[in-house]
Protein backbone atom coordinates (compact mmCIF):
# COMPACT_ATOMS: atom_id res chain seq x y z
CA UNK A 1 0.00 0.00 0.00
CA UNK A 2 1.41 3.30 -0.84
CA UNK A 3 2.63 5.53 1.72
CA UNK A 4 1.21 9.28 1.95
CA UNK A 5 3.93 10.91 0.38
CA UNK A 6 3.76 8.30 -2.26
CA UNK A 7 -0.07 8.71 -2.84
CA UNK A 8 0.71 12.64 -2.85
CA UNK A 9 3.42 12.62 -5.42
CA UNK A 10 1.41 10.22 -7.80
CA UNK A 11 -1.19 12.73 -7.64
CA UNK A 12 0.85 15.36 -8.96
CA UNK A 13 1.81 13.42 -11.42
CA UNK A 14 -1.22 12.80 -12.93
CA UNK A 15 -2.13 16.60 -12.40
CA UNK A 16 0.84 17.24 -14.30
CA UNK A 17 -0.46 14.70 -16.77
CA UNK A 18 -3.58 16.97 -17.49
CA UNK A 19 -1.64 19.58 -18.86
CA UNK A 20 0.05 17.18 -21.52
CA UNK A 21 -3.99 17.08 -23.19
CA UNK A 22 -3.95 18.89 -27.00
CA UNK A 23 -5.88 21.41 -27.15
CA UNK A 24 -7.19 20.24 -30.34
CA UNK A 25 -7.48 16.34 -29.21
CA UNK A 26 -11.25 16.33 -29.07
CA UNK A 27 -11.66 19.05 -32.40
CA UNK A 28 -9.67 16.73 -34.64
CA UNK A 29 -11.46 16.04 -38.34
CA UNK A 30 -14.22 13.48 -37.84
CA UNK A 31 -13.64 12.94 -41.71
CA UNK A 32 -10.37 11.07 -41.45
CA UNK A 33 -10.58 7.20 -40.27
CA UNK A 34 -9.21 5.19 -37.29
CA UNK A 35 -5.51 4.62 -38.36
CA UNK A 36 -5.38 8.29 -38.80
CA UNK A 37 -6.49 9.14 -35.05
CA UNK A 38 -4.37 6.61 -33.68
CA UNK A 39 -1.39 8.14 -35.60
CA UNK A 40 -2.55 11.94 -34.14
CA UNK A 41 -2.63 10.64 -31.05
CA UNK A 42 1.01 9.39 -30.60
CA UNK A 43 3.18 12.47 -29.45
CA UNK A 44 0.58 12.67 -26.42
CA UNK A 45 0.84 8.80 -25.28
CA UNK A 46 4.99 9.04 -25.85
CA UNK A 47 4.57 12.99 -23.61
CA UNK A 48 2.83 10.50 -20.78
CA UNK A 49 4.95 7.79 -20.76
CA UNK A 50 8.12 10.45 -20.44
CA UNK A 51 5.86 11.98 -17.49
CA UNK A 52 5.79 9.13 -15.87
CA UNK A 53 9.26 7.84 -16.06
CA UNK A 54 10.07 11.15 -14.36
CA UNK A 55 7.88 10.67 -11.66
CA UNK A 56 9.17 7.21 -10.74
CA UNK A 57 12.47 8.20 -10.90
CA UNK A 58 11.88 11.19 -8.28
CA UNK A 59 10.09 9.12 -6.09
CA UNK A 60 13.18 6.52 -5.70
CA UNK A 61 15.58 8.87 -5.42
CA UNK A 62 13.39 10.95 -2.55
CA UNK A 63 13.07 7.54 -0.66
CA UNK A 64 16.65 6.92 -1.28
CA UNK A 65 17.56 10.05 0.88
CA UNK A 66 20.97 11.94 0.25
CA UNK A 67 24.66 11.28 -0.66
CA UNK A 68 23.58 8.08 -2.22
CA UNK A 69 21.16 6.54 0.30
CA UNK A 70 23.43 7.21 3.33
CA UNK A 71 22.20 8.91 6.13
CA UNK A 72 24.55 11.84 7.82
CA UNK A 73 27.18 10.83 10.08
CA UNK A 74 26.20 10.90 13.94
CA UNK A 75 27.81 13.72 15.94
CA UNK A 76 29.44 12.14 19.27
CA UNK A 77 31.78 13.86 21.62
CA UNK A 78 35.35 12.72 22.01
CA UNK A 79 38.19 13.08 24.48
CA UNK A 80 42.07 13.20 23.07
CA UNK A 81 44.32 11.29 24.63
CA UNK A 82 46.60 13.01 26.53
CA UNK A 83 49.23 11.26 29.23
CA UNK A 84 49.32 13.34 32.53
CA UNK A 85 50.78 12.81 36.48
CA UNK A 86 47.56 11.37 38.42
CA UNK A 87 47.52 11.57 41.80
CA UNK A 88 46.58 7.73 43.29
CA UNK A 89 43.71 8.87 45.44
CA UNK A 90 42.81 5.81 47.62
CA UNK A 91 39.16 5.72 49.15
CA UNK A 92 38.57 4.29 52.40
CA UNK A 93 36.00 3.80 55.16
CA UNK A 94 36.23 5.90 58.16
CA UNK A 95 34.51 7.24 61.21
CA UNK A 96 33.90 10.68 62.98
CA UNK A 97 35.48 11.40 65.95
CA UNK A 98 35.39 14.38 68.89
CA UNK A 99 38.54 16.39 69.32
CA UNK A 100 38.03 15.89 72.91
CA UNK A 101 35.33 14.57 75.05
CA UNK A 102 34.11 15.23 78.33
CA UNK A 103 31.91 13.38 80.46
CA UNK A 104 30.00 15.52 83.33
CA UNK A 105 29.74 13.69 86.65
CA UNK A 106 28.80 14.33 89.91
CA UNK A 107 31.42 14.64 92.09
CA UNK A 108 29.45 14.85 95.02
CA UNK A 109 25.85 13.39 96.78
CA UNK A 110 22.69 15.28 96.17
CA UNK A 111 19.87 16.02 94.52
CA UNK A 112 19.48 18.27 91.51
CA UNK A 113 18.24 21.91 91.73
CA UNK A 114 18.71 23.51 88.22
CA UNK A 115 19.63 22.95 84.85
CA UNK A 116 21.86 26.27 83.98
CA UNK A 117 22.33 25.29 80.37
CA UNK A 118 20.86 24.75 76.86
CA UNK A 119 20.77 21.58 75.33
CA UNK A 120 22.65 21.44 72.09
CA UNK A 121 24.52 24.55 72.97
CA UNK A 122 28.04 26.26 72.80
CA UNK A 123 29.51 26.18 76.47
CA UNK A 124 32.52 27.27 77.76
CA UNK A 125 34.92 26.27 80.05
CA UNK A 126 34.06 26.90 84.08
CA UNK A 127 30.73 27.73 82.91
CA UNK A 128 27.76 26.21 85.66
CA UNK A 129 25.84 23.54 84.25
CA UNK A 130 24.13 22.07 86.99
CA UNK A 131 23.34 23.06 90.50
CA UNK A 132 23.31 20.26 93.07
CA UNK A 133 21.64 20.52 96.58
CA UNK A 134 24.79 22.11 98.47
CA UNK A 135 22.87 23.03 101.71
CA UNK A 136 24.96 20.06 103.80
CA UNK A 137 27.48 20.72 102.16
CA UNK A 138 27.81 24.42 102.85
CA UNK A 139 27.03 23.68 106.77
CA UNK A 140 29.91 21.02 106.75
CA UNK A 141 32.02 24.34 105.72
CA UNK A 142 30.49 26.29 108.35
CA UNK A 143 31.50 23.87 110.83
CA UNK A 144 35.17 23.36 109.97
CA UNK A 145 35.43 26.95 110.15
CA UNK A 146 34.35 26.73 113.65
CA UNK A 147 36.77 23.62 114.16
CA UNK A 148 39.09 25.93 112.78
CA UNK A 149 39.05 28.72 115.33
CA UNK A 150 38.93 26.61 118.57
CA UNK A 151 41.99 24.49 117.18
CA UNK A 152 43.62 28.15 116.73
CA UNK A 153 42.58 29.04 120.70
CA UNK A 154 43.83 25.67 121.88
CA UNK A 155 46.86 26.78 119.87
CA UNK A 156 47.36 29.73 121.68
CA UNK A 157 47.18 28.79 125.16
CA UNK A 158 49.36 25.58 124.85
CA UNK A 159 51.97 27.79 123.42
CA UNK A 160 51.46 30.50 125.83
CA UNK A 161 51.94 27.87 128.67
CA UNK A 162 55.25 26.06 127.42
CA UNK A 163 56.25 29.57 126.61
CA UNK A 164 55.59 30.18 130.51
CA UNK A 165 57.31 27.11 131.60
CA UNK A 166 60.52 27.70 129.61
CA UNK A 167 62.32 29.09 132.06
CA UNK A 168 61.10 27.64 135.27
CA UNK A 169 62.66 24.61 134.00
CA UNK A 170 65.76 26.33 133.55
CA UNK A 171 65.44 27.57 137.54
CA UNK A 172 64.52 23.91 138.16
CA UNK A 173 61.05 25.67 139.43
CA UNK A 174 59.23 22.64 138.25
CA UNK A 175 60.19 19.56 136.39
CA UNK A 176 61.54 18.55 133.08
CA UNK A 177 58.36 15.95 132.62
CA UNK A 178 56.04 18.91 133.60
CA UNK A 179 57.93 21.12 130.60
CA UNK A 180 57.77 18.53 128.15
CA UNK A 181 53.93 17.83 128.70
CA UNK A 182 53.13 21.36 128.18
CA UNK A 183 55.45 21.37 124.59
CA UNK A 184 53.79 18.45 123.25
CA UNK A 185 50.60 20.39 123.94
CA UNK A 186 51.73 22.86 122.16
CA UNK A 187 52.64 21.11 119.07
CA UNK A 188 49.45 19.20 119.31
CA UNK A 189 47.54 22.52 119.07
CA UNK A 190 49.62 23.63 115.98
CA UNK A 191 48.55 19.54 114.50
CA UNK A 192 44.58 20.36 115.22
CA UNK A 193 45.05 24.05 113.38
CA UNK A 194 46.47 22.05 110.42
CA UNK A 195 43.75 19.33 110.55
CA UNK A 196 41.13 21.77 111.12
CA UNK A 197 42.55 24.02 107.83
CA UNK A 198 42.12 20.95 105.75
CA UNK A 199 38.81 20.16 106.34
CA UNK A 200 37.69 23.81 105.89
CA UNK A 201 39.44 23.07 102.15
CA UNK A 202 37.46 19.73 102.05
CA UNK A 203 34.00 21.55 103.03
CA UNK A 204 34.46 24.35 100.43
CA UNK A 205 35.29 21.81 97.48
CA UNK A 206 32.29 19.67 98.19
CA UNK A 207 30.61 23.65 98.23
CA UNK A 208 32.24 24.41 95.23
CA UNK A 209 31.24 20.70 93.19
CA UNK A 210 27.58 21.09 94.16
CA UNK A 211 28.01 23.74 91.49
CA UNK A 212 28.61 21.75 88.06
CA UNK A 213 30.72 23.19 86.19
CA UNK A 214 32.09 22.57 82.34
CA UNK A 215 35.37 21.13 82.65
CA UNK A 216 36.08 21.68 78.44
CA UNK A 217 34.57 24.55 75.73
CA UNK A 218 32.87 22.82 73.19
CA UNK A 219 28.96 21.62 72.28
CA UNK A 220 27.01 20.05 74.98
CA UNK A 221 24.29 17.38 74.10
CA UNK A 222 21.21 16.60 76.01
CA UNK A 223 20.28 16.78 80.06
CA UNK A 224 20.92 12.87 81.44
CA UNK A 225 19.39 14.12 84.30
CA UNK A 226 16.76 16.51 85.21
CA UNK A 227 16.09 18.19 87.86
CA UNK A 228 14.92 16.38 91.52
CA UNK A 229 17.32 13.47 90.59
CA UNK A 230 19.38 12.19 92.96
CA UNK A 231 22.91 11.32 91.76
CA UNK A 232 25.95 9.89 94.14
CA UNK A 233 29.13 10.65 93.81
CA UNK A 234 29.91 6.98 94.31
CA UNK A 235 28.75 6.13 91.24
CA UNK A 236 30.14 8.62 89.26
CA UNK A 237 26.52 9.44 88.01
CA UNK A 238 26.86 11.02 84.37
CA UNK A 239 25.15 13.99 84.23
CA UNK A 240 25.65 15.44 80.50
CA UNK A 241 28.71 15.35 77.49
CA UNK A 242 30.94 17.80 76.43
CA UNK A 243 32.69 17.33 72.62
CA UNK A 244 34.54 19.46 70.80
CA UNK A 245 33.93 19.42 67.50
CA UNK A 246 35.12 22.89 65.58
CA UNK A 247 37.75 20.26 64.23
CA UNK A 248 37.65 16.59 64.63
CA UNK A 249 39.51 13.07 64.21
CA UNK A 250 38.31 10.65 60.94
CA UNK A 251 39.99 7.12 62.25
CA UNK A 252 40.09 4.88 59.15
CA UNK A 253 41.59 1.55 58.14
CA UNK A 254 43.78 0.30 55.20
CA UNK A 255 44.88 -3.54 54.02
CA UNK A 256 48.29 -3.97 55.15
CA UNK A 257 48.13 -5.87 51.77
CA UNK A 258 47.63 -2.11 49.93
CA UNK A 259 50.15 -0.62 51.90
CA UNK A 260 53.00 -3.23 50.86
CA UNK A 261 51.88 -2.85 47.40
CA UNK A 262 52.31 0.56 47.51
CA UNK A 263 55.93 0.19 48.62
CA UNK A 264 57.23 -1.89 46.32
CA UNK A 265 55.67 0.23 43.54
CA UNK A 266 57.56 3.14 45.12
CA UNK A 267 60.93 1.74 45.34
CA UNK A 268 60.76 -0.20 42.03
CA UNK A 269 59.90 3.24 40.45
CA UNK A 270 56.29 2.36 39.05
CA UNK A 271 55.07 5.19 41.08
CA UNK A 272 56.07 8.48 42.96
CA UNK A 273 55.77 9.80 46.06
CA UNK A 274 52.63 13.04 46.13
CA UNK A 275 55.30 14.66 48.57
CA UNK A 276 53.25 17.35 50.60
CA UNK A 277 49.76 15.87 49.26
CA UNK A 278 50.82 12.81 50.94
CA UNK A 279 49.39 14.38 54.17
CA UNK A 280 46.13 15.72 52.65
CA UNK A 281 42.97 13.74 53.10
CA UNK A 282 39.55 14.64 51.32
CA UNK A 283 36.70 13.81 53.17
CA UNK A 284 33.57 12.19 51.02
CA UNK A 285 29.95 12.17 52.79
CA UNK A 286 27.18 9.53 52.20
CA UNK A 287 25.60 11.39 49.56
CA UNK A 288 28.80 11.47 47.91
CA UNK A 289 29.36 15.59 48.09
CA UNK A 290 33.09 16.12 49.16
CA UNK A 291 34.02 18.67 52.08
CA UNK A 292 35.40 21.75 50.58
CA UNK A 293 38.24 21.60 53.06
CA UNK A 294 40.94 19.56 53.29
CA UNK A 295 42.27 17.08 56.20
CA UNK A 296 45.80 16.35 57.04
CA UNK A 297 47.19 12.93 57.99
CA UNK A 298 48.52 12.43 61.58
CA UNK A 299 49.91 9.19 61.63
CA UNK A 300 49.95 5.48 60.49
CA UNK A 301 49.69 2.99 63.21
CA UNK A 302 52.76 0.71 63.84
CA UNK A 303 51.36 -2.22 64.38
CA UNK A 304 48.51 -4.36 62.03
CA UNK A 305 45.33 -5.54 64.29
CA UNK A 306 45.17 -9.57 63.97
CA UNK A 307 41.92 -9.87 63.90
CA UNK A 308 41.24 -7.79 60.58
CA UNK A 309 44.74 -7.08 58.75
CA UNK A 310 44.12 -3.59 58.59
CA UNK A 311 46.83 -0.69 60.07
CA UNK A 312 44.99 2.45 61.18
CA UNK A 313 45.19 5.91 60.31
CA UNK A 314 44.35 8.99 61.83
CA UNK A 315 43.49 12.42 59.97
CA UNK A 316 42.22 16.03 61.43
CA UNK A 317 40.02 18.12 59.85
CA UNK A 318 38.54 21.20 60.60
CA UNK A 319 34.82 21.31 60.88
CA UNK A 320 33.78 24.70 61.66
CA UNK A 321 30.86 24.48 60.09
CA UNK A 322 29.53 21.37 61.65
CA UNK A 323 29.41 18.81 58.73
CA UNK A 324 30.65 16.25 60.87
CA UNK A 325 29.23 14.38 63.78
CA UNK A 326 31.02 12.40 66.15
CA UNK A 327 29.93 8.97 65.14
CA UNK A 328 29.38 9.42 61.64
CA UNK A 329 30.53 7.07 58.85
CA UNK A 330 32.47 8.67 56.15
CA UNK A 331 34.89 8.01 53.16
CA UNK A 332 38.41 9.19 53.25
CA UNK A 333 39.96 9.86 50.02
CA UNK A 334 43.81 9.68 50.56
CA UNK A 335 46.94 10.68 48.27
CA UNK A 336 49.29 8.61 49.03
CA UNK A 337 51.27 8.41 45.60
CA UNK A 338 51.45 9.79 41.83
CA UNK A 339 51.47 7.79 38.48
CA UNK A 340 53.71 9.30 35.87
CA UNK A 341 52.36 9.27 32.01
CA UNK A 342 48.22 8.34 32.88
CA UNK A 343 45.95 8.07 31.38
CA UNK A 344 42.04 9.42 32.71
CA UNK A 345 38.77 8.46 31.25
CA UNK A 346 35.00 9.29 32.24
CA UNK A 347 33.79 6.20 33.23
CA UNK A 348 30.87 6.60 31.11
CA UNK A 349 32.69 5.80 27.85
CA UNK A 350 34.02 2.26 29.09
CA UNK A 351 31.84 -0.22 28.73
CA UNK A 352 33.00 -2.85 31.20
CA UNK A 353 32.34 -7.06 30.84
CA UNK A 354 33.47 -9.94 32.10
CA UNK A 355 35.79 -10.61 28.67
CA UNK A 356 37.57 -7.33 29.52
CA UNK A 357 37.19 -3.34 29.40
CA UNK A 358 36.83 -1.81 25.93
CA UNK A 359 35.80 1.70 24.66
CA UNK A 360 35.39 2.92 21.11
CA UNK A 361 38.12 5.28 19.19
CA UNK A 362 37.97 7.09 15.92
CA UNK A 363 39.77 5.12 13.58
CA UNK A 364 40.07 5.78 9.95
CA UNK A 365 37.69 7.82 8.13
CA UNK A 366 35.86 8.90 11.08
CA UNK A 367 34.43 5.12 11.71
CA UNK A 368 34.11 3.61 15.58
CA UNK A 369 36.85 1.28 16.40
CA UNK A 370 36.35 -1.10 19.43
CA UNK A 371 39.19 -1.25 21.75
CA UNK A 372 40.55 -3.60 24.65
CA UNK A 373 42.15 -1.28 27.54
CA UNK A 374 43.08 -2.25 30.98
CA UNK A 375 41.87 -0.23 33.99
CA UNK A 376 44.10 -0.11 37.29
CA UNK A 377 41.27 1.73 39.77
CA UNK A 378 38.56 4.43 40.13
CA UNK A 379 40.01 8.36 40.27
CA UNK A 380 36.35 9.73 41.65
CA UNK A 381 33.93 9.44 38.24
CA UNK A 382 37.00 8.41 35.81
CA UNK A 383 38.81 5.34 35.51
CA UNK A 384 42.51 5.65 35.42
CA UNK A 385 43.58 3.30 32.15
CA UNK A 386 46.94 1.56 32.41
CA UNK A 387 47.14 0.80 28.55
CA UNK A 388 45.02 0.17 24.95
CA UNK A 389 45.44 3.74 24.13
CA UNK A 390 48.07 6.27 22.57
CA UNK A 391 48.53 10.02 23.13
CA UNK A 392 46.28 11.79 20.10
CA UNK A 393 43.57 9.11 19.80
CA UNK A 394 39.77 10.12 20.25
CA UNK A 395 37.66 8.03 22.56
CA UNK A 396 34.01 8.41 22.29
CA UNK A 397 32.49 9.44 25.54
CA UNK A 398 29.11 10.45 24.19
CA UNK A 399 26.31 9.89 21.34
CA UNK A 400 26.42 6.45 21.39
CA UNK A 401 22.55 6.08 21.03
CA UNK A 402 23.07 8.22 17.59
CA UNK A 403 24.75 5.35 15.60
CA UNK A 404 22.10 3.17 14.19
CA UNK A 405 24.51 2.05 11.48
CA UNK A 406 27.47 -0.22 13.09
CA UNK A 407 30.72 0.79 11.22
CA UNK A 408 29.01 3.71 9.61
CA UNK A 409 31.59 7.70 9.91
CA UNK A 410 30.38 9.62 12.82
CA UNK A 411 31.08 13.28 13.14
CA UNK A 412 33.62 13.58 16.35
CA UNK A 413 32.99 16.89 18.42
CA UNK A 414 35.10 17.87 22.01
CA UNK A 415 33.01 16.77 24.68
CA UNK A 416 32.65 18.74 27.85
CA UNK A 417 30.79 17.26 31.09
CA UNK A 418 29.01 20.69 31.48
CA UNK A 419 27.39 20.53 27.71
CA UNK A 420 26.40 16.40 28.38
CA UNK A 421 24.60 17.12 31.83
CA UNK A 422 22.88 20.30 30.29
CA UNK A 423 21.31 18.33 26.94
CA UNK A 424 19.06 16.38 29.50
CA UNK A 425 17.95 19.10 30.72
CA UNK A 426 17.07 20.98 27.62
CA UNK A 427 15.80 18.35 25.91
CA UNK A 428 13.23 17.49 28.87
CA UNK A 429 12.23 21.50 28.72
CA UNK A 430 12.15 21.42 25.11
CA UNK A 431 9.64 18.35 25.87
CA UNK A 432 7.64 20.19 27.81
Amino acid sequence: MPSPSERHSQARCAKSLLTLKPENVGDAPQSIGRSARALYLIPLMIAVAAALTACGGADKAAAAGPAGGMPPPAQVGVIKVEMQTVGLQTELPGRVEALRTAQVRARVNGVVLKRLFTEGAEVKAGQALFQIDAAPYQAAYESALAQMAKAQANLSQAAAQAERNKPLVEAKAISQQEYLVAVAAAKQAEADVAGARAAIQTAKLNVDYAAVTAPISGRIGRALVTEGALVSAAEATQLALIQQTSSVYVNFTQSVNEVQQLRRSLAQGQLRSAGANAAQVRIVLDDGNELARSGKLLFTDLSVDASSGQVTLRAEVPNTDGNLLPGQYVRVRLSQAEQPLAVLLPQQAVTRSATGDTVLVVGADNKPVKRQIKIAQAQGNQWLVQDGLKPGEQVIVDGFQKMFVPGAPVKPVAWSPAASAATPAAATASAR
